[in-house]
């Protein structure tokens, strides 16, 4: 087989890797001064050795890596990649029907791109438009790619438009807020080429209350700033009338674990190094690395209400998801008075309905202490279990 360039050998091997049951990866490659290809080697996602890059030896992350040779080799002759050599015998087993979730098939297309760069600039949240678009086709199996993958463009697509005289304007603001009320807090953090990269900010009045209701505190970036594209990052806690209450607020560039801990070091600053006792969070990765970093001696617990929000995504194809199994997986979490108790009904859930190898569900049980309700009992959240 020959092929006229890069991009269709890539696009015909993924084809033929999602029809298989296998993801595609591109191996290894060598290119020209002027960046031709000269050769190319394409193969399947599980292979090579796994490598654990864990800090902590004790606890190794899981791989998918079997260490095997599924490849197919390609070089340039006269002008066109050819192909040399191709071997297909794979060690694992191939699973065509679930294609679609490989992270080479996880695309999202130019229509579907404008439809949320639209919908972002009207301020319409990210999980309605993607319920938006899994009605439209008729079904999550039809959608080849997750919400996740939709934030993650958007997040990309996003670039900071506050320039030299944004920042000078903010800086300016904070200055007066100062002057009016010495406990009024702020500190921004530039890039080097002088934008806004981060903001923190907390008046008199939400440090004052910290000292009183700082015990549990939730912390979310759900929402955005029609105009920058920021994510907006409120500190909230809960006093004694059961309301909600500021406890600071800021704006960040992107959600990575370096900005997390910039602005979680200058809000524990803010609050006189003072520590929250319990923190409630989405599963957010980088937040949970930053949180370790930053306050090493606060209970974390994930926000409930987004972790059960996806059930239907995840477990509504089930043939039994109507007949027992939600009502069952809902009677797990919030009936269980003890782990022991947990622990049976967890796997009383996966023998009923063969849920062993759901691999959602090995995620959520080996993170279990961070969001079931019987392992935070003896912590004081009051009474909150959701951002």
């Amino acid at each position: 087989m020959t092929f006229e360039s890069e991009n269709e050998l890539i696009n015909y091997y993924k084809h033929y890797g999602k029809r298989c049951g296998f993801g595609v990866m591109t191996q290894r490659s060598k290119r020209e001064k002027d960046e031709t290809v000269k050769y190319v080697t394409v193969g399947c996602a599980r292979g090579g050795k796994a490598r654990n890059r864990a800090s902590n030896v004790s606890k190794p992350r899981p791989t998918s890596k079997t260490d095997y040779k599924v490849r197919m080799n390609v070089m340039l002759k006269d002008g066109k990649l050819c192909v040399t050599s191709v071997f297909n015998t794979h060690n694992h087993g191939l699973s065509p029907r679930k294609s679609r979730f490989f992270r080479c098939n996880r695309e999202v297309n130019e229509s579907v791109k404008r439809v949320l760069d639209t919908n972002d600039e009207a301020g319409i949240r990210m999980n309605k438009s993607f319920h938006a678009l899994v009605t439209e086709v008729g079904g999550f199996e039809n959608v080849p790619f997750g919400e996740k993958d939709c934030r993650n463009y958007i997040d990309k697509a996003r670039h900071l438009r506050l320039g030299k005289g944004g920042a000078q304007a903010l800086f300016e603001y904070f200055r007066k807020m100062q002057f009016k009320n010495d406990g009024f807090f702020s500190l921004i953090e530039l890039d080097d080429d002088d934008r806004l990269k981060s903001v923190l900010w907390a008046d008199a009045r939400s440090r004052g209350a910290y000292n009183y209701f700082g015990d549990v505190v939730t912390f979310d970036t759900t929402y955005l700033t029609n105009r920058y594209g920021m994510p907006f990052a409120p500190f909230v806690g809960v006093n004694h009338h059961g309301q909600s209450i500021l406890l600071g607020a800021g704006l960040i560039s992107s959600e990575d674990t370096e900005s997390f801990v910039w602005l979680f070091k200058t809000w524990l600053d803010c609050m006189d190094g003072k520590a929250p006792n319990t923190i409630i969070t989405d599963q957010d990765r980088a937040m949970k690395n930053a949180i370790a970093i930053v306050f090493p001696n606060t209970r974390h617990r994930y926000c409930l209400w987004h972790i059960l929000r996806k059930v239907p995504e995840k477990l509504g194809s089930h043939a039994q998801y109507k007949c027992g199994l939600k009502s069952k997986l809902l009677s797990c979490v919030y009936d269980s008075l003890t782990i022991e108790e947990f622990e049976n009904s967890w796997n009383s859930l996966k023998d009923t309905f063969n849920l062993h190898e759901n691999a959602w569900l090995q995620n959520l049980y080996a993170e279990r202490e961070f969001w079931v309700p019987v392992y935070l009992k003896n912590s004081f959240w009051a009474g909150m279990s959701t951002t």
